[in-house]
């Protein structure tokens, strides 16, 4: 199962980042709409992110709920029919919520570079440092704190769980 160091962070200056992200990742990175509905499981997360142009993701993880880098574990597969999946596992399983975000994607080396509009939530940014099988979760944090201080990113900023645990719990201060 492939595995990723992670960390979310409220977005203080998302504009700065954006600015060090492009530098880091010598492009202007890539817009993208999400939309992904988490789904009852019996044990870690399992959510179906749709791309609003057809495409699609089912995606299950694994990681604490914890602020700071964190290991995560994840299994991904694409779909064609990211509407019909939805409507066939919300009947089975039920949904726990949804979660509505504008992305821009930024790849930095081995890092996917998030900088998130969650609607009901406000600006974030995340990390997921995507391990090599020789890599440690200690590599892998090792990297995310260091573009955590080059994108401006402070201690405090760190938030625990996923969008959906925020907005579940009213939301957050944007």
């Amino acid at each position: 199962m492939p595995r990723n160091v992670e960390l979310k962070a409220r977005g203080r200056d998302l504009a700065r980042a954006e600015r060090v992200a492009e530098r880091l990742s010598g492009g202007a990175g890539r817009a993208l709409t999400q939309t992904d509905t988490f789904l009852r499981a019996p044990r870690g997360r399992l959510k179906l992110r749709d791309f609003g142009d057809g495409r699609g993701e089912l995606i299950f993880y694994e990681r604490p709920d914890s602020e700071g880098p964190k290991l995560s574990h994840y299994s991904i597969s694409p779909t064609a029919d990211p509407a019909g999946l939805v409507a066939v596992l919300s009947q089975a399983l039920g949904v726990q919520g949804v979660v509505k975000k504008e992305r821009r994607l930024y790849m930095v080396g081995q890092t996917r570079v998030h900088l998130d509009r969650v609607e009901g939530l406000g600006d974030f940014l995340e990390l997921e440092v995507v391990l090599s099988e020789q890599q440690s979760p200690e590599d892998g944090e090792r990297v995310a704190r260091r573009l955590m201080e080059e994108l401006g990113v402070q201690e405090e900023d760190l938030v625990a769980g996923a969008y959906l645990d925020l907005l579940l719990a009213g939301g957050s201060p944007t």
